[in-house]
């Protein structure tokens, strides 16, 4: 085999005071797939510009792979998990907390991956991802305990957040930032596709066969994609013994990390719902967590490879695109928890039925994510996409809110629909302004991963807002009942029960009808509060995003952008 080299890389020249960024970078990535170009000769073959070769392909599915997987597990969960705790013993404490730590190993990691392969390379953090996440899939198959399962999710969590962040750093990797819209377009439907299906697996997995399911399913899909990562996805070696590798690691800045986010963000996972927010068991964690993430950010500027490089943050499109991801994180995955729950709730639909009427949010996140990351390849421009997204977003959030038990099936899909148009196309049209925006080319897999983590927080802390505004609008509506209620239905004078009694509100006998009604709008009433607080933060998202720049994406140079067949 004859050894390969790269060309050298060319800085991206910014022109911030005009708004206008060229990008004149001729370079792939850090670890960019290996071209078949001889020492000496920049010139790529004939045969390699007719196109990547197959192997290129295949390592590109194994990433489709890992997106579906972790996609598919983050949505499957949700609707089985009234089953699993019945199934397990467990009481409401164990069922948020298996519902919560999944999300919280992935936000509190993604950082940590992106940092660390930055250091020693994709490929050893990819293969830790697979490793812990078919671990943890087995854990919560085989368990026969909640908190076994919650440590299974857990371990889930810490392997799928690598996963996620990842397949989108070595995306920008492997390709040139002018080819980067069709390749997100190709990466967003897999994704989609999981976020569709999760919710329809997990009712049928728990109704109809057993929710073990939901973790086994994973295995197969491990079993194809992490092979074809081993054999095809060959990315450029760091040219560094692994000993210097591990000693120019920040691990000062990373054990700061992880202590100060996982102290901050248990509290803002359980404030309204195992705790109040005014208990110290709240307020205690949440300022040790600051002070630990103000010593972090400080300690930042001292390391020669820090875990948030300050250079990342210079720009203002960078900056005001990830407060886009991180608005954009707050409203995607509290809907995606929250309209589960309002068609139980509110509707009376079975878990299967509310997962069957979801659809129409989850298509046109699937439709629009791929089609919006083409139109970008195709005309060249993207701000004016990031501005309809933002607007179609607040717009069918606010919409959401003039839902009732009465509510069409055409209002139910329609305002779904607005929605996730919105929603899908700001999944694939944001990370492009934040590795255009990326000071070279070589920060632009680190740009990307810290556009997913602020997704992923964002995330969190909506969630955290949800859970305080509906528990306190839940115990408001339920003191001003005209009536009282039955025995079997005392627990909801407690707010942080309510969630745990939906699916028995279908077999409520002790009420009347119209008393029935009563204590659906009260759930009706809880949630279109949380659709009015999505409703402010998607202007918020429209009015930041009026900041952004207009970077031009073109690259003039082809030879560098094709997959080396000889390593394969």
């Amino acid at each position: 085999m004859s050894p390969l080299v790269r060309g050298t890389t060319d800085d991206i020249q910014q022109i911030e005071p005009q708004g206008i960024v060229c990008d004149e970078s001729l370079e792939k990535g850090k670890q960019g797939l290996h071209t078949n170009v001889v020492a000496g000769n920049s010139e790529p073959t004939p045969a390699e510009k007719t196109g990547k070769k197959p192997s290129f392909y295949l390592a590109l599915t194994s990433l489709m792979l890992v997106i579906l997987i972790v996609s598919l597990d983050a949505t499957a969960l949700s609707v089985a998990i009234p089953i699993i705790t019945s199934d397990l013993n467990g009481t409401s404490l164990t069922a948020f907390w298996a519902s919560i730590s999944f999300m919280l190993a992935v936000v509190i990691v993604q950082p940590i991956y992106t940092s660390v392969s930055d250091v020693l390379g994709r490929n050893i953090a990819l293969y830790t991802g697979f490793i812990l996440f078919t671990i943890g899939s087995t854990i919560f198959a085989v368990s026969h305990s909640m908190p076994i399962l919650i440590f299974g999710r857990v371990i889930q969590g810490l392997g799928g957040g690598g996963l996620d962040v990842l397949n989108e750093i070595i995306i920008a990797d492997i390709t040139t930032l002018k080819e980067r819209p069709l390749y997100l377009g190709l990466m967003s439907v897999p994704m989609a596709v999981g976020s569709a299906i999760g919710p329809i697996l997990g009712a049928v997995f728990s109704e109809y066969v057993t929710w073990r399911w939901i973790g086994w399913i994973n295995l197969p899909i491990i079993g194809i994609s992490a092979p074809l990562a081993v054999f095809f996805l060959h990315l450029k070696p760091i040219e560094k013994s692994i000993m210097s590798r591990l000693e120019s690691l920040d691990w000062i800045g990373l054990v700061l990390f992880a202590i100060g986010i996982t102290i901050f963000a248990l509290p803002l996972s359980w404030g309204g719902a195992m705790y109040p927010w005014s208990s110290w068991r709240t307020i205690v964690p949440l300022v040790i967590g600051i002070a630990i993430l103000a010593v972090f950010v400080t300690y930042e500027a001292r390391p020669t490879q820090p875990v948030f490089p300050y250079r990342i943050f210079r720009s203002h499109t960078a900056q005001v695109t990830l407060i886009g991801s991180f608005i954009h994180g707050m409203v995607l995955y509290t809907m995606l928890f929250y309209m589960p729950l309002y068609f139980e709730s509110v509707f009376l639909a079975a878990p299967l039925q509310s997962a069957v009427s979801m659809l129409p949010l989850l298509i046109t996140v699937t439709a629009f994510s791929g089609l919006a990351a083409w139109v970008v390849e195709y005309v060249r421009h993207y701000r004016w996409e990031i501005w309809l997204g933002w607007l179609m977003l607040t717009v069918g959030t606010g919409l959401l809110a003039i839902w009732n038990a009465q509510s069409s099936l055409a209002l139910k899909a329609s305002f779904q629909a607005i929605a996730g148009i919105g929603i899908g196309a700001l999944f694939t049209v944001l990370p492009i302004p934040m590795q255009a925006s990326a000071p070279t080319t070589e920060d632009q897999g680190l740009a990307v991963g810290l556009l997913v983590s602020f997704r992923l927080f964002g995330a969190l802390v909506g969630l955290a807002i949800g859970s305080t505004a509906f528990s306190s609008t839940f115990g408001q509506g339920i003191a001003s009942l005209g009536f009282s209620l039955p025995e079997t239905m005392a627990v909801l004078n407690n707010p942080s029960e309510a969630i745990g009694f939906i699916p028995s509100l279908r077999h409520m006998h002790d009420l009347s009808t119209e008393e029935l009604y009563a204590v659906r709008n009260v759930y009706r009433d809880s949630m279109q509060i949380i659709w009015y607080i999505l409703t402010g933060f998607g202007g918020l998202g429209f009015l930041t995003s009026l900041l952004t720049a207009s970077l031009t994406l073109e690259t003039e140079e082809l030879g560098r952008q094709y997959f080396d067949v000889d390593i394969a």
